[in-house]
């Protein structure tokens, strides 16, 4: 039986604003990873290593954007800004209602 991977920040998701795509995008904001890392193809092991780094990476700010400095601050408004665009642009909804 081969290990999942995972299928990279540009193909997953909701522009990749899925669990998995948001350890990835904070990796970005922290410079755990280039930018140009999309973790294609990452098995499932990789991935919990990278979010474990990327949860060491929050601690001192109490996973809150709102408390990180203001160059990390930048860094992660414009990260998610672009995410959050990319996932409108191909359908996202982001309507919770139960009507259709």
């Amino acid at each position: 039986m081969s290990e999942q991977t995972y299928s990279g920040v540009d193909q997953d998701a909701d522009g990749g604003l899925t669990p998995l795509g948001r350890i990835v995008i904070d990796a970005w904001v922290f410079g755990i990873l280039p930018e140009s890392e999309r973790c294609t193809d990452w098995s499932m092991s990789q991935m919990q290593n990278l979010y474990e780094e990327v949860y060491a990476a929050w601690e001192p700010y109490a996973h809150l954007p709102s408390r990180l400095p203001p160059e990390l601050q930048q860094r992660h408004s414009s990260f998610y800004a672009h995410r959050i665009s990319v996932a409108r642009d191909s359908g996202w909804n982001t309507d919770l209602s139960d009507e259709s």
